[in-house]
């Protein structure tokens, strides 16, 4: 698997300390490829939902650039799965995903996106990146 990358640090992606700062939350895109993000200091963290288990559940991209994979969701992120949380509006919608255009296959944020047998990367495609989900 070319596109798998090692996250450094201490062993297990769910030790990695990613803390939403308080009176901040994740809000919801709409897009079933990126479908948290949050406005933390003026900058978009944005979390882009992998196929699992042929790559980590998770990629955390700060401004469109990846930080870290993540299987285990980090205790204060408990939002990520709750129904009722916020939604984006339209304009910081469109804004996000512009920021995250052509990442949605895993591995593109290295130049080399997915394109393996055994995933969906390859179905990743703007258009369904862009579309809307209930």
């Amino acid at each position: 698997m070319t596109n798998e990358r090692t996250v450094t640090g201490p062993p297990g992606a769910g030790a990695i300390v990613l803390p939403l700062p308080p009176g901040t939350s994740w809000l919801a895109t709409g897009s079933g490829v990126f479908p948290y993000a949050a406005r933390v200091e003026g900058r978009w963290w944005v979390l882009r939902l992998n196929d699992f288990p042929e790559h980590p559940l998770l990629t955390f991209f700060v401004e469109g650039r990846r930080v870290a994979d993540v299987n285990d969701v980090p205790s204060d992120w408990q939002r990520l799965t709750d129904a009722s949380a916020p939604v984006l509006g339209a304009p910081e919608r469109a804004e996000i995903l512009d920021l995250m255009a052509a990442l949605g296959p895993y591995g593109a944020e290295y130049g080399t996106p997915c394109t393996g047998d055994w995933c969906t990367c390859e179905l990743l495609t703007e258009a369904y990146v862009r579309e809307q989900v209930d």
